[in-house]
């Protein structure tokens, strides 16, 4: 649900990226008492893991469309909101730095429509309430997915809006809102079923964790070492080879725009900041689409070549998300204990 540049207007983008820097800025500030030497490192190779994961599109079956998994949701529950809308800020800046994927004038609705529905509205007022103080299986399982359908819902609906309010593309508000939110529907329950089943290993490996986010409380002395080193293992596994078998079917923005317009894409030509933008993203993506430059454009590229790609494009993105965790994560706690 990463939104192009062509879908906004500057006035709009601008307006999500002031939204954005806001909630980040007051995310920090929170995190900064909340943070100890165990969150970091958990801050790092979860935002990681997501990152490998959004890499994996699953088909949604009878559509033609697909959907990959947000991750807002999941970092909420692992490292309460405040933690987790930063992760993801991270995964999705770098996302459209170095790899093209969402529009630079777009990256600040891409971080408010998939970071702030499921960190500060979906986790606190549906996932908290449903599994209380005292979770069980069903309860976690439950909230889970009711709590990702919601999120997404929300998210599907504000790209709708922007869209609306940008008034730039030929999107009739109501056609869109009908393609959107069903297929989005689809893609929140299978989201839901996956983040549920990471959350319950976590769970039942160190519950700790699912309670200091709950509480938002430092997680002091919990050993983690098992959990990152297992993360981490599922990221290299997830981005190094799950994804060479993504779904090659549009997701659900781009089908839902494909439905309404007859083309999956909506062009920017002609408007000047849109271009220009285009053109600084064209330099700064050294893995434009996941993919090797000198192969963006080769049709002729084999399968091994293609999966060569996805797997350096998964491992190098997953190390510059791992990092920037951690650095975020040490910046915080610095000036937390210097405050």
């Amino acid at each position: 649900m990463h939104m192009a540049d062509a879908l906004l207007s500057p006035g709009v983008g601008a307006a999500m990226w002031t939204a954005s820097a806001a909630l980040t800025a007051y995310s920090a500030h929170r995190v900064q008492s909340q943070i100890d030497n165990h969150k970091i490192p958990l801050m790092g190779v979860l935002g990681a893991f997501v990152f490998a994961a959004q890499m994996i599109n699953f088909a949604i079956p009878g559509t033609g469309s697909s959907g990959h998994l947000g991750g807002g949701l999941l970092l909420a529950v692992l490292l309460g909101p405040h933690a987790a809308f930063l992760t993801l800020a991270s995964v999705l800046t770098i996302q459209a730095l170095f790899f093209a994927d969402g529009g630079l004038l777009a990256l600040g609705a891409n971080i408010f429509n998939l970071g702030f529905f499921p960190c500060f509205v979906a986790y606190p007022l549906i996932f908290k309430n449903i599994v209380g103080i005292r979770p069980s299986s069903t309860k976690l399982i439950s909230g889970t997915i009711l709590a990702a359908i919601i999120g997404l819902q929300l998210g599907a609906f504000g790209v709708v809006v922007q869209t609306y309010f940008s008034g730039i593309s030929s999107l009739p508000f109501l056609s869109f809102l009908i393609m959107m939110q069903p297929i989005h529907l689809g893609i929140g329950l299978v989201e839901g079923l996956a983040t549920a089943g990471v959350i319950s290993f976590i769970w039942h490996a160190r519950p700790e964790i699912l309670d200091s986010a709950i509480t938002e409380q430092p997680l002091g002395k919990l050993p983690l070492r098992n959990i990152v080193v297992g993360m981490l293992a599922a990221t290299v596994l997830t981005g190094g080879v799950l994804a060479w078998y993504a779904s090659e079917h549009p997701d659900g923005l781009e089908w839902s725009i494909e439905k309404v317009s007859g083309s999956p894409e909506i062009e920017s030509h002609g408007k000047t900041m849109h271009d220009t933008l285009q053109s600084i993203q064209e330099k700064t993506s050294l893995m434009p689409d996941y993919a090797f430059k000198t192969d963006e454009n080769n049709s002729d590229s084999s399968l091994t070549d293609t999966r060569k790609a996805t797997t350096v494009a998964g491992l190098f993105g997953g190390l510059l998300v791992f990092a920037s965790g951690i650095l975020i994560g040490f910046i915080l706690k610095k000036r937390g204990s210097v405050a």
